[in-house]
């Protein structure tokens, strides 16, 4: 996958959190604010501040794009994006409040497209990645997957050398089995044993399942022998903390319950950091007594939208747990001869793969309202 673009650098926290209506609170108060104290909500930096001026994000209808100052406009509508780990947020899609929106990242977002996110182990999501989580890279170099984004000559032998068709999704479902990271990035091994491709390719078809819920149009995974995590009792205050009981197997957030949650789902960690205690720490950030301006805006009760989130969540950690001894026992077996990968044009990938293909296919609006160029 040669073209990897870095993560999104928000430059100030309150353009996303976990519940769109508090992004519609945080614009009006920034909208009804003036002078000094518009900016001090805003939070300038270098890259951008009340008077910069900024094009719209392409696929998306921008509120203006007049500096905000002048003309700050109706409030975009929040989309779905991964700001962390297993943890999908909201944010507002307007560049005029983004440091480095990346984009080449939002031209070619849509239905068909998958991201793969190289953390300490890769995640691949439906959803832009918008948090600090490593580089990213596209299934797809062009909306509706209409070129993948490997390297030239790779799927003509691998079909070959396999004895079928495969696809990128096959490559990438290859990617989650057999990659691992390395001292020069996530590095992934291509066997030259037919059979264990096809061993490699079933269990990354499992890998890929879990971490897309099941994907569109699909059955979400479930755990096996008919367990399956219900919220016992609701949440009815808003929880001060999150306990778990390895032997009811029940997360509680404060009076509300969640069982049966697997030690696995619970102890299932990412750069050290248990994920459900950081999916927690997300949703009360903006309670904390250090939380000011427009971060510390946020839902006076506890949604309930939260609570039947994670029955989901744990799901998807108790399964990847449940496959991790499996796919750390996997391995990709004698590799395919670098001379072999070199004479079918996959190595060294060129130049051109390595950046993002021109997918202007009409015009988009730049700063002030002028087209920009591409």
């Amino acid at each position: 996958m040669p073209w990897a673009v870095g993560g999104l650098r928000l430059g100030r926290a309150w353009v996303a959190a976990p519940d769109p209506a508090a992004l519609r609170a945080r614009w009006a108060a920034l909208t009804g604010a003036e002078g000094t104290e518009r900016e001090r909500l805003f939070r300038p930096t270098r890259s951008r501040t009340p008077t910069t001026g900024a094009a719209a994000l392409p696929g998306r209808r921008s509120p203006s794009t007049a500096r905000f100052a002048d003309a700050p406009g109706p409030c975009p509508e929040p989309v779905r994006v991964l700001r962390d780990p297993f943890d999908e947020q909201w944010l507002l899609p307007d560049q005029r409040l983004i440091d480095t929106a990346r984009p080449e990242l939002w031209r070619v977002l849509d239905e068909h497209q998958l991201f793969a996110v190289e953390t300490p182990e890769l995640l691949v999501t439906a959803h832009l990645p918008a948090g600090r989580l490593g580089r990213i890279r596209p299934l797809h170099r062009r909306p509706g997957g209409a070129e993948p984004n490997l390297a030239p000559g790779l799927l003509p032998l691998l079909g070959e050398r396999y004895g079928g068709w495969v696809t990128p999704q096959d490559v990438l479902c290859w990617i989650l089995a057999a990659g691992r990271p390395g001292p020069r990035g996530y590095e992934v091994p291509l066997t030259g044993d037919p059979g264990c491709w096809r061993a490699g390719l079933e269990l990354g078809h499992r890998l890929l399942t879990v971490q897309l819920r099941g994907g569109p149009g699909a059955e979400p995974p479930r755990l096996p022998g008919g367990r399956r995590p219900y919220v016992r009792s609701a949440v009815q205050a808003w929880p001060e903390r999150l306990a778990y009981d390895p032997e009811t197997e029940t997360l509680a957030l404060g009076a509300g319950t969640v069982s049966p949650v697997p030690p696995g789902a619970w102890e299932f960690e990412v750069g050290g950091t248990r994920v459900l205690e950081a999916w927690f720490a997300a949703r009360t950030a903006h309670r904390d007594p250090g939380a000011d301006g427009l971060e510390a805006l946020g839902p006076a009760e506890w949604p309930q939208a939260w609570t039947s989130e994670l029955p989901a969540l744990v799901t998807t950690l108790a399964l990847l747990a449940d496959l991790a001894p499996e796919r750390a026992a996997f391995t990709a077996g004698p590799p395919l001869p670098a001379a072999e990968l070199a004479a079918a044009g996959v190595l060294p990938p060129p130049r051109w793969a390595r950046r993002p293909a021109s997918v202007l296919d009409h015009h988009e609006e730049g700063p002030g309202g002028q087209f920009a160029l591409l």
